[in-house]
């Protein structure tokens, strides 16, 4: 895009990355800030040369600050390490409007016949249950209970905090809870088995497996608030049957705050089994998504682009952009002064445009 057809400087909006799985959101958010915080196109260039002109005078180095400050920058929903997909962020203004963006979808595979004391892969083994009973109907069957309006517990092993402590604490510990976890009212405005894929996949349970110390420490906690916790495998019996544990894939939309790990979790119990989540993806947050198929959709970022960034910044371009600003600019939504969302910019045009799917 020629300079001459970019909003005023510095910019404020909003962009989406396609987050892998295994980095934090934050760890994600700091990395692109770095890079934020070095660009004219989101920094005054009167900061960026006093920030540089402080760098270079040692003796009054007091007189400069970090540069991490240099451009406001936040995100619209943290995602787990094991998730990947949409994170929507904010840059400037655009800090403002991350809450119009905590409608999301997620697509998750659960297994079953295993629960884990994070509701997922990353954590460890807490008791295995019978899952062979379980069919696509049955747990269709049961996902009617889970649409809708609905009150969610947050998981026991979460950072939730309980009188200043987090709730993991008390689980690890064995403390007794002071109070029972206060239930959250969430929305699942759908949700479907999109595929059954059975025992045709490689999906296993976690390795680390919580001790007999460590389930009786839980336990203990669990009936501070339910008297009849028990945390206690039910094996399945094998009959010679070697198959691996049924796995399933969903689909659903979901109001802000939800635990799609509480979902399966809770799902798991609903089927008479137990249940933890080995993928999650957020396929959309608002209009941004990782496959743009709707008038309005916006793609996101690859986070290759921003990863090849903070090793080398490349040069720039005839119009002064380098890689990784080319890339934001093509899907990114400007925020004017009054705070209106304007269109996408798009290069080679020479006015805002939509910005084009991203593969």
């Amino acid at each position: 895009m020629p300079k001459d057809t970019l909003p005023s400087l510095p910019l404020s909006g909003l962009f989406a990355v396609a987050k892998p799985s295994g980095p934090t959101s934050m760890a994600i958010i700091n990395d692109i800030k770095s890079l934020i915080n070095t660009s004219p196109l989101f920094v005054e260039q009167e900061k960026l040369d006093a920030h540089k002109e402080g760098k270079n005078e040692k003796p009054k180095r007091k007189r400069w600050k970090s540069n991490r400050d240099m451009a406001k920058i936040g995100q619209g929903g943290t995602l787990d390490p094991l998730a990947d997909g949409v994170l929507v962020i904010g840059i400037g203004k655009g800090t403002k409007k991350l809450s119009e963006f905590l409608d999301c979808e997620y697509k998750t595979t659960c297994l079953l016949g295993c629960e884990t004391d994070s509701y997922d892969s990353q954590g460890a083994q807490v008791r295995v249950a019978p899952w062979k009973h379980v069919t696509r109907e049955t747990v269709e069957n049961a996902l009617s209970a889970f649409r809708g309006q609905i009150e969610q517990t947050p998981p026991i092993f979460s950072a939730l905090k309980m009188d200043g402590i987090p709730l993991y604490e008390y689980a690890r510990s064995g403390t007794p809870l002071p109070r029972k976890i206060e239930k959250r009212p969430v929305t699942i405005h759908s949700l479907e088995v999109e595929e059954w894929l059975g025992s045709d996949h490689n999906f296993r349970y976690p390795g680390l497996v919580l001790s007999k110390e460590q389930k009786r420490a839980l336990e203990n906690t669990l009936r501070s608030v339910q008297e009849d916790a028990r945390v206690v495998d039910e094996p399945e019996e094998s009959g010679g049957d070697d198959r691996a544990p049924t796995a399933f894939v969903l689909r659903m939309k979901v109001s802000g705050g939800t635990y799609v790990r509480s979902v399966v979790h809770d799902l798991g119990h609903a089927v008479g089994s137990a249940a933890h989540v080995v993928t999650l993806t957020r396929s959309r947050q608002g209009r941004f998504t990782l496959e743009p198929i709707e008038a309005g959709d916006v793609g996101c970022v690859s986070w290759d682009v921003f990863k090849a960034a903070t090793e080398d910044v490349g040069p720039a371009d005839e119009d002064g952009h380098t890689a990784w600003e080319r890339e934001v600019i093509d899907r990114f939504e400007v925020i004017d002064t009054s705070g209106t969302t304007g269109s996408n910019t798009k290069p080679t045009q020479s006015s805002p445009q939509p910005a084009a799917p991203s593969t």
